[in-house]
């Protein structure tokens, strides 16, 4: 299944929304830093401490460059020459390397390097780099073997006691078709407050065994203590969170629910209808919660019936978060929290 390299980077920011960047920013800098290396033995013609006929100079240290990019600041070290000067070709603006790196970097986190991203990162390199297609595809199975080895790693070192699961909507290829498929992103919050991205998958997020296949692959991994899962209403989400996280409530995502009302009213009665539905989330008790939501189905009823039906069958589900700590409730609302 392949993404394209325009999804793949949405999905970049997605992972910025998530605090799940330095990773990223982390393996972009080690990948990079790489390349350069590689450029340079090329330039050289030898690598470091060998001699041969085709050496054209000596090695001379290095200086430091930071290069920001969507990931963040990389922090570089550009080799020096004893005579004669290098600066990479591959960093020069024009190039764009950053998107083709990035590209290969988050389809090696979601299911492996493939062969088309190694040729497109090949491609924005440029032949004047000196660098071989097979030294690009040796530097890109390395990271492939980084990122396999977190998406595999223990998630047992602490409790998650909430866990978001956000969707980004890509085009994949699959079996010779272009579909719709979700990329979803698992975050899990800490007692404390603290972020960290548990696994990421792409597949078909209306189905349960989507969803069963996810979250069952979180709980081998360690993940315990999941109190509430907060996400959008997929078909199949809930009976997957009963199956697998036993004792887990759901919330569902209140920015998502406020999306699927502004689809069945008017441009016009979107502003107040957004307006009233947020006093829901203001309340100051678990009860007041559940009350204010029954007041403005019926207000709001009187406009849309639609809309009040839509309110009283969520109900369970959008105010959930109200069994839990108050100082919490902002946070675990949505999974776009301020």
């Amino acid at each position: 299944m392949a993404l394209s390299q325009h999804d793949l980077l949405r999905l970049l920011e997605s992972l910025r929304s998530a605090d799940g960047l330095e990773l990223v920013r982390g393996v972009a800098e080690r990948m990079l830093q790489e390349l350069i290396e590689a450029e340079a033995t090329a330039r050289i013609g030898a690598e470091w401490n060998e001699h041969t006929e085709t050496r054209t100079a000596l090695r001379n240290g290095h200086r430091d460059k930071t290069l920001t990019t969507q990931a963040g600041d990389l922090d570089l070290a550009i080799p020096k020459l004893r005579s004669g000067s290098f600066f990479p070709a591959l960093l020069e603006r024009r190039r764009r390397i950053d998107q083709a790196l990035n590209a290969v970097i988050m389809e090696a986190y979601v299911h492996g390097v493939s062969t088309l991203s190694v040729d497109d990162l090949v491609k924005a390199l440029g032949a004047d780099t000196g660098i071989s297609k097979s030294e690009v595809s040796r530097i890109c199975q390395d990271l492939d073997g980084q990122l396999t080895a977190f998406r595999n790693r223990p998630l047992d070192h602490v409790r998650f006691p909430y866990i978001y699961l956000d969707a980004t909507y890509c085009k994949a290829r699959v079996e010779h078709q272009i579909v719709s498929r979700a990329v979803v992103i698992a975050t899990g919050i800490t007692d404390d407050g603290g972020r960290e991205v548990l696994g990421v998958m792409v597949g078909d997020s209306e189905t349960e065994a989507f969803w069963t296949e996810f979250l069952r692959s979180l709980r081998e991994r360690g993940l315990t203590g999941v109190r509430l899962v907060i996400g959008d209403h997929h078909l199949g989400l809930v009976k997957a969170i009963r199956k697998v996280m036993l004792g887990a409530a759901y919330q569902r995502c209140r920015v998502h629910f406020l999306r699927n009302v502004f689809s069945v009213i008017n441009k016009e009665a979107a502003e107040m209808a957004a307006a009233t539905i947020r006093t829901i989330f203001a309340q100051p008790t678990a009860h007041a919660v559940r009350t204010q939501l029954d007041t403005v189905a019926d207000m709001l009823g009187k406009q849309s019936p639609k809309v009040k039906a839509m309110l009283l069958e969520a109900k369970d589900d959008l105010t959930a978060f109200a069994a839990f700590p108050e100082r919490h409730w902002k946070k675990i609302q949505s999974t776009n929290p301020l």
